[in-house]
């Protein structure tokens, strides 16, 4: 599943969590920047190959991080092809797929304790303008834990449309997904608030 620690003793994994968070940030933006045509999306590609070699994480490993993910890549390669162009579409969805890599990277090197903890420390001078650190880590598990569940939603709409025989379209599968993605978060917004998160 996303975001699971593999223990090791790489350098990845002796990297401080502070200075691995900070190289992810670093590196997607560089991503983001950088990827002008198609054809950019191959070498950062390439340098997330290489970190995950550094990382001596293997391949199976790898392409769990990436798996639960793709329905979803593929939904948006569909549909900045037929909003833009093919160009656009290799583009961003390549861009999304390089950066994914690089975050579930971090998280496959990076005990989530650690995580934590970097985000609390770098957090603490917000204190000061009514920004809780603690909140701020809740958050991070948050958004971490809410990637598996979106992909897992995803994989099951696609599941449960091919079980009816029905067709696949975009606003078939985003839907669904969406309005899914929605109660889950009800829910949890109900979960914490019954043990006084909110307060």
């Amino acid at each position: 599943m996303f975001a699971t620690y593999l223990p090791g003793t790489s350098p990845l994994h002796r990297l401080p969590a502070g200075a691995k968070l900070l190289l992810v940030c670093a590196l997607v933006l560089g991503i983001s920047v950088s990827v002008r045509e198609p054809w950019h999306v191959l070498p950062a590609l390439g340098v997330a190959a290489v970190l995950y070699g550094v990382g001596r994480v293997p391949p199976r490993a790898a392409w769990g991080q990436i798996r639960p993910v793709a329905p979803m890549l593929l939904a948006i390669l569909a549909l900045q092809w037929i909003v833009a162009d093919l160009d656009t579409a290799l583009r961003v969805s390549g861009s999304l797929l390089a950066a994914i890599a690089v975050a579930a990277l971090v998280a496959l090197t990076t005990r989530m304790a650690d995580m934590l903890d970097a985000v609390t420390r770098a957090a603490q001078p917000l204190r000061h303008v009514g920004v809780s650190p603690d909140r701020l880590a809740l958050v991070l598990v948050l958004t971490i834990r809410a990637i598996p569940l979106l992909a897992r939603q995803l994989r099951q709409v696609t599941e449960a449309r091919k079980a009816r025989g029905l067709g696949m379209s975009v606003r078939a599968l985003v839907v669904p997904t969406v309005l899914g993605a929605l109660t889950t978060a009800d829910q949890l917004g109900d979960a914490l608030a019954a043990r006084g998160v909110d307060d």
